[in-house]
């Protein structure tokens, strides 16, 4: 026997659906792509990011903050550091990555945060939900029965609903009323606040950097000339904003009358004050001086300007006395290198006064540096200098007096803290003594030109910032805090009631009285205050009830 086997007869290929045109390719790609950017999950990510690339700006130094020692950390790591400088770790706010995911935060934010808006305006007209059908599928319902007719059980009820919305409908039975209530819509009212604050933050801080200005200067205490905000140059670091190109500066002047710092025992800063005299607005024309104090965190506010004390050392004095008895004094800040002992260190450059000698080139033969260590009290061992406590109680310096060319006159920027090292390489600057100094002494050079240390001043590092937006920022995290305990706060629940005549009993006058509720989200405590609105509601109800939880 042999079997037939009939292929059948082959048909069409089923083909695959149309494909895209490339514009609706593009146009699907660029929603989708909208879609993902402005959900909700997006935006934590971004905000997660903000908060993850924030930290290199925290742990690192910036060099908006302090360039040198930004130098000294890439010169100490000379393979990393110019990587992390190319990838922007020292200047991480104002980087180009942390720009995108700020940029991108807010426009998440605001794309996420509109649909929203007008979801709630919607829901805020539209009435409640009608009554389920079947209440007791609810996690919370209740049946009872009483001897009211339904429209009185429901309008009894209804006077218990202060500050919900309450919407009465006919039911699917002869005499069948019904009631719906909900309330908690400020939770959402304040989901909404927070994060419309929060945008409003982002705006705040984006505009205060765009539009605002810091400026740091470091100013001599105790009768020093102080600084007026005329121009940046009066600055010894200035930050302009974006915007900002760093005129039309606030005008204002600042003196520092004195600085007093207080130390623990063990030379530990407990607090920096200084006694101020400012003048700004029409005291600028008066020539008006007024007295404040400033102190850590608390900043003289002036202007729309805040000035803060960022931090002091101290501007050994010194004298020096020429051959022919004509002097040169000055008072320079030289740099805490030790902030537990204010052991300082720095330089300090005289040019002889005009006429001493014949030709500029020997004029420039015969400048004075003085380089070396300040300690504000002296602990010697042996002839080194050191400093065992901030305070200047017992000062004294260990220096090293040069001769030669100072760079002056070279036109390269000098160091304020250290001479250059190819001028002492090179023979143009040589030593001529390494002497330790206290107030009064002098050291005496071959030419006989004598070098005094007259002692030491206190100078205190203003930082003169304005920030037009402050204001807003302080406002948007209030708001921001408000929103978010609301939205903690308030609860979103719904009840419901039906009314209708008993007629399995055969008793038209017994009603059955039913009570469900719902919470939209799962809140500790939703079953007590069900208990607590069922008692209220429903007190005058008989037995014959029944409940579920």
């Amino acid at each position: 026997m042999t079997a037939t086997v009939t292929t059948p007869a082959a048909g069409p290929t089923p083909s695959g659906p149309p494909r895209q045109s490339l514009p609706r390719r593009a146009i699907a790609l660029v929603r989708n792509t909208w879609r993902g950017l402005t959900s909700m999950r997006t935006a934590l990510m971004l905000l997660f990011l903000l908060a993850l690339g924030a930290i290199p700006g925290a742990l690192l130094p910036q060099r908006s903050l302090n360039a040198q020692k930004v130098d000294k950390y890439i010169a100490d790591r000379p393979t990393l550091g110019p990587w992390m400088d190319r990838l922007q770790l020292f200047d991480v706010f104002g980087s180009f990555w942390f720009t995108a995911i700020y940029v991108l935060l807010f426009v998440s934010l605001v794309g996420c945060i509109a649909p929203r808006i007008l979801d709630h305006y919607r829901a805020l007209r539209t009435p409640p939900v009608k009554t389920p059908r079947n209440l007791a599928r609810l996690p919370h319902h209740y049946s009872t029965t009483s001897g009211d007719s339904a429209e009185e059980v429901i309008a009894e009820a209804r006077k218990q609903f202060r500050g919900w919305r309450v919407i009465e409908r006919a039911g699917d039975r002869d005499g069948e009323v019904t009631l719906s209530a909900e309330k908690g819509y400020f939770r959402e009212f304040g989901n909404l606040v927070f994060h419309c604050a929060l945008v409003g933050l982002l705006v705040a801080v984006a505009a205060g950097k765009l539009f605002g200005y810091e400026g740091n200067v470091i100013v001599v205490a105790d009768g020093g000339p102080g600084i007026c905000t005329t121009s940046t140059s009066v600055f010894d670091s200035f930050r302009a904003g974006r915007i900002n190109d760093g005129t039309g500066l606030t005008p204002l002047c600042v003196r520092v009358k004195d600085f007093h710092a207080d130390y623990l025992p063990n030379g530990q800063a407990q607090m920096f004050t200084a006694n101020v005299a400012y003048q700004a607005g029409a005291d600028l024309a008066s020539n008006t001086w007024r007295d404040t104090t400033i102190q850590v965190n608390h900043p003289l506010r002036v202007a729309g300007d805040r000035v803060y004390l960022q931090g002091h050392g101290y501007a050994p004095t010194f004298t020096v006395t020429y051959p022919n008895g004509q002097t040169r004094s000055e008072t320079t800040q030289w740099r805490p290198d030790d902030p537990s002992t204010f052991l300082s260190s720095g330089v300090m450059r005289f040019d002889p006064p005009g006429g001493m000698f014949a030709s500029e080139d020997e004029r420039r033969k015969h400048q004075i540096a003085i380089e070396g260590l300040f300690a504000p009290t002296a602990l010697l061992h042996g002839s080194l200098l050191t400093s065992s406590f901030p305070s200047l109680t017992d000062p004294a310096v260990a220096i090293d007096i040069y001769r030669g060319e100072t760079g002056l006159d070279t036109g390269r920027a000098q160091s304020l803290f250290a001479l250059d090292p190819e001028m002492i390489k090179q023979g143009r600057l040589t030593k001529e003594q390494r002497v330790n100094l206290r107030p009064g002494e002098s050291a005496t050079l071959a030419d006989g030109t004598k070098v005094t240390f007259d002692g030491a001043q206190q100078w205190a590092n203003l930082q003169v910032s304005h920030d037009p937006a402050q204001g807003w920022v302080l406002a948007s995290a209030l708001t921001m805090m408000a929103g978010l305990l609301v939205s903690l706060l308030v609860k979103r629940r719904r009840i419901w009631l039906r009314a209708y005549p008993d007629s399995r009993a055969g008793d038209e006058r017994r009603t059955v009285v039913e009570m469900g509720g719902l919470a939209r989200t799962d809140q500790a405590g939703w079953g007590g205050e069900f208990d607590r609105l069922r008692t209220r509601l429903l007190s005058d109800s008989t037995s014959s009830q029944t409940t579920g939880e």
